[in-house]
């Protein structure tokens, strides 16, 4: 099966937010954000670790106060995973979470205020090493944009973002990322594609927002899978009224599907019908489960009947063709061995992590000899 991806990704400069880079030729990197009190510390620290263990690149924590501020500093101290700071006016703040190790700052340099302001801001910024994410959203334009345009639209939208970035051109920082974000999914595309010609910065893309978990994660497929096949696109959030970590096993669902990225296991599964031997829907949902904790890129097959079964096993790491009396597991693209519908699904799970396994060890064994040849050359 082919694994790359013929989209043409947009040439974009690199920033580093902590040990990730964005940007670039590296991989488009899922973030999400935490929902918790973030004065509550101990909530905080657990819900960072839980969205880093769905296999989140970074995350993002709002810091609204000087008392946020402070447990930040513990929060930093707790975690290893690359922290964005989320602040909104007050550049004292943005300068403490600098000060306490902020990997990038999520602050609209035009709300800071006066120009010395901005750049004590940018001054720690440069010093430390720390990016700053320009982030505008279509629910809270400048009241002049409002009356200029009349509305959110997706040319306020970029008139917005720009004006951030020409205080950041005026005192020459180029290592910014963009977002400009709404709701309706039309705005939000047409402002990323505006955008994107207008700069070479990264850009953060999400669709603001967006909804429930199912609702939400149809609107972002829909509105970041038109942007991202245009190439455009470097780091993304999926916004749910939601448990984070679904934010980040769908912003994997998204990037997977195009072939952008790869992040545990690829199922396919067929939708089920009579012809079934076994229960396809139950057992998906148990393996899903199941295997959350699989990091190793591989395709698994679960199909109901030797309709399409067998070409799609032939296709993936491991298939699971449903077949009477007994069900075929193919591994490597070759038929197996047979197994009954008699507690079939553990024994799968065991031939999947068997599998996993390997490919982790030739991943593995390719990478030392790449290195081995880099080092003799």
């Amino acid at each position: 099966m082919n694994t790359e991806s013929p989209i043409k990704r947009r040439k974009s400069r690199q920033i580093m937010v902590g040990d990730v880079p964005v940007g670039g030729d590296a991989p488009i990197s899922v973030q999400s954000m935490t929902n918790t009190e973030t004065c509550d510390v101990a909530a905080t620290v657990a819900q960072i670790q839980a969205i880093a263990d769905a296999g989140a690149d970074i995350v993002r924590v709002s810091v609204p106060s000087m008392d946020a501020a402070e447990a930040f500093r513990e929060i930093r101290a707790r975690v290893s995973t690359p922290l964005v700071a989320d602040i909104h006016f007050d550049y004292k703040i943005a300068l403490k979470v600098a000060e306490y190790g902020v990997d990038c700052l999520r602050i609209n340099p035009g709300n800071i205020g006066r120009d010395d302001r901005v750049r004590a801001v940018i001054d720690s910024a440069r010093d430390k090493g720390i990016p700053i994410r320009i982030g505008v959203n279509a629910g809270s334009l400048g009241k002049d944009l409002q009356r200029k345009y009349g509305e959110p639209t997706a040319e306020a939208l970029v008139e917005s973002a720009m004006r951030h970035v020409d205080i950041l051109d005026k005192f020459d920082y180029p290592d910014f990322k963009i977002s400009v974000k709404a709701s309706e999914v039309f705005m939000a595309v047409e402002a990323y594609r505006l955008i994107a010609k207008q700069v070479e910065q990264p850009l953060h893309l999400g669709i603001t927002e967006a909804g429930g978990l199912r609702g939400g994660t149809v609107k972002s497929s829909v509105g970041l899978g038109m942007l991202l096949m245009d190439g455009i696109g470097d780091t993304i959030r999926i916004s749910l009224a939601a448990d984070p970590v679904e934010e980040v096993k769908v912003g994997f669902e998204i990037l997977k599907s195009l072939k952008l990225r790869t992040n545990g296991i690829n199922f396919i599964a067929c939708p089920s019908c009579s012809r079934q031997n076994f229960d396809v829907i139950g057992t998906m949902n148990t393996l899903e489960q199941r295997l959350e904790d699989v990091r190793t890129p591989m395709d698994v097959a679960v199909i109901g009947c030797v309709v399409n079964g067998p070409g799609e096993a032939r296709e993936a790491d491991v298939g699971l063709t449903g077949a009477s009396p007994s069900n075929l597991i193919y591994v490597g693209g070759e038929p197996d061995h047979k197994v009954s519908n008699q507690d079939f699904i553990d024994h799968l799970e065991q031939v999947i992590r068997k599998r996993a396994a390997l490919l982790e060890e030739q991943r593995a064994q390719a990478e030392k000899s790449e290195q081995d040849l880099i080092a003799r050359a």
